[in-house]
């Protein structure tokens, strides 16, 4: 091999080298916005204590609200609005997926719900009424969801 063929070959493995050192000091200046989840990855905890924490409700706002996600707009188009007297909400998980109820006058109701990867919703009763209950079907098994308030805090029970 002559001298002129290591040269070149020396020449490219160096420019590699720069190309990858570039590249990855540049992913690195990006950071998550590229490479990740902003604000990084959530464990299941961390998600069921997120959605057992009640949410702060906007006062003095008019209009509205929008829908939540597994839930159908009211007829007419327009979402159903939260009622005035919202009690506390909190977030309930299963293998087959999760839903938020909250306790008001009118009893208890679901808030939001959504079926977990693999299964649908099969079934919801979303209140307000004395309970209140969601199905997820999977491809081999079921999981059904039943709500009741006990004092002004929603809680799961067993289905009767």
């Amino acid at each position: 091999m002559g001298r002129r063929s290591i040269l070149v070959a020396t020449g490219w493995v160096a420019t590699a080298a720069a190309a990858t050192l570039i590249g990855l000091g540049a992913i690195r200046l990006v950071g998550e916005s590229i490479t990740g989840t902003p604000g990084g990855v959530r464990s299941e905890a961390e998600i069921e204590r997120a959605l057992a924490a009640p949410e702060p409700t906007p006062t003095g706002t008019t209009g509205a609200a929008p829908t939540a996600p597994g839930t159908s707009a009211a007829p007419g188009g327009t979402s159903a609005a939260p009622s005035a007297s919202s009690g506390v909400r909190r977030g309930f998980a299963t293998d087959g997926g999760t839903a938020v109820a909250e306790c008001g006058v009118g009893g208890v109701r679901l808030v939001s719900w959504a079926p977990a990867q693999g299964y649908r919703v099969r079934d919801v009763d979303r209140g307000p009424d004395d309970d209140v209950e969601v199905t997820f079907q999977g491809p081999t098994r079921e999981y059904e969801l039943k709500v009741r308030c006990i004092g002004s805090e929603p809680v799961s029970v067993a289905d009767d």
